[in-house]
């Protein structure tokens, strides 16, 4: 009776219960554990339906007889074992989802917030329903029905939310001060040298020409020619900067944008070197240095800066060398592209039309290393020889002073040349000074 009594109010329950108890799986869940959990789903749902109608059945005839018939005991007997293993199972796979699917939500916020270096304070969507009251609850109590609960962690833009997402964009390359484009030298006879302390060459100083017409029998006009050795010294150009080692390890371009700089400083004054250099000490002896002073030849205009410069050009040709260029600070060459006729119009050229600057068929250099108000023409690569013996070389040393004691770095940039201006007449220098 008591089995009786137990099965009628089995019966009772399961009719009562609604037709879908069971958690369908995310649809992002995959694998062997999501296609179990389908089967065995879909095996206490045939089992169900079986079961339904007899536990009505055995429901009515309770409430009407009292009792139930042995073959409707004996079905639901059958029935129920295989509806509770079922049950069991798939609740025990549901289990297993939902936790793995909490671990999964955890991982992916941890890794949007960077490895979960984001404070104590960050919590993730996940976790928060992991480590909630309700799925607690909800396990306890058998996993019945449908588990669904409310997040109240807020997504802000703060580290540990959606903040570990937001980036600022951030260039990698520094914003540099401005640097000279540095062209003299390229206008230079360039020569490698392996000499230590100077470079030498030879001077032809005597041309006596008797070259003439001559008499058969008659003795030939003797010609004279004279020789002297030259020397020129090789220049040493250098500079240091101190930095702290830490400063160097942590900034990862630093060392390149310090010997981005040591360069650019050693050809900075290279090139102000072979313009104008001194030569008295450890200065070069420069190109304007050793160029022929301009000297307007008679009769012909000399009142603009360009009647001035196309002089300058004659007086090249008229010591016997072919001119190839002319240096000029760049304002100097802005007030010349900017005369006019008497229309009003350029005289040289539409301003929109590009060009290589040219004056009197030479290229036009333009250098804010030569000083303002003053030029030179000549023939360049004839005119001089720029010997290179130690290019730029970059170092970094802490046995300096007290750099080892201190954690400082000594970064040291150097280089050797030497400069032979071996024609000077093929160069002639001047201004732009009207009387």
């Amino acid at each position: 009776m008591k089995m009786m009594k137990s099965t009628a109010a089995l019966a009772a329950m399961m009719a009562a219960a609604p037709r879908a108890v069971m958690v369908a799986p995310r649809a992002d869940v995959t694998g062997d554990t999501a296609k179990m959990l389908a089967e065995i789903k879909a095996v206490a749902t045939q089992t169900r339906d079986d079961l339904f109608p007899k536990a009505e059945a055995a429901l009515k005839e309770a409430q009407k007889a009292g009792t139930l018939s042995a073959e409707l005991k004996a079905s639901i007997d059958e029935l129920l074992p295989k509806f509770n293993a079922a049950s069991a199972a798939q609740s025990k796979l549901e289990g297993k989802m939902e936790a793995l699917e909490s671990r999964t939500l955890d991982v992916e916020q941890l890794a949007a917030q960077g490895g979960g270096r984001n404070g104590a304070g960050s919590v993730s969507a996940g976790r928060e329903i992991a480590q909630g009251d309700e799925l607690k609850a909800y396990v306890a109590a058998g996993r019945p029905g449908a588990f669904e609960a409310a997040i109240k962690a807020q997504i802000t833009t703060v580290g540990g939310s959606a903040g570990g997402l937001i980036w600022s964009d951030r260039e990698q390359d520094p914003v540099r001060i401005a640097r000279r484009t540095l062209l003299i030298r390229s206008l230079l006879n360039v020569v490698p040298t392996g000499q230590t302390g100077s470079v030498e060459y030879t001077r032809q100083t005597l041309r006596t020409n008797a070259a003439a017409p001559t008499a058969e029998g008659a003795a030939s006009p003797a010609s004279t020619y004279g020789w002297t050795k030259a020397e020129t010294f090789l220049r040493k150009v250098s500079h240091v900067t101190h930095v702290t080692e830490e400063a160097l390890s942590d900034a990862a371009m630093l060392e390149g944008e310090i010997n981005g700089e040591l360069a650019y400083g050693l050809d900075l004054v290279e090139e102000q070197q072979i313009l104008t250099g001194s030569g008295v000490g450890q200065n070069l002896s420069g190109l304007i240095t050793n160029a022929t002073a301009f000297a307007a030849a008679s009769g012909l205009p000399n009142a603009q800066r360009i009647d001035r410069l196309r002089l300058a050009i004659l007086q090249v040709t008229l010591n016997d060398y072919a001119a190839d260029g002319i240096v000029m600070n760049p304002t100097d060459w802005a007030a010349i592209e900017l005369l006019k006729d008497g229309e009003n119009r350029y005289l040289f050229g539409v301003p929109a039309n590009p060009g290589q600057p040219a004056l009197w068929r030479l290229p036009v250099v333009e250098s804010n290393s030569m000083t303002a108000n003053e030029w030179l023409v000549g023939a360049m690569r004839m005119a001089a020889t720029l010997y290179d013996r130690q290019e730029n070389t970059l170092r970094i040393s802490s046995e300096h002073a007290d750099n080892f004691v201190e954690g400082m770095l000594t970064m040291k940039g150097t280089k050797r040349v030497a400069l032979a201006v071996k024609r000077p007449p093929s160069l002639v220098t001047g201004n732009f000074t009207f009387g």
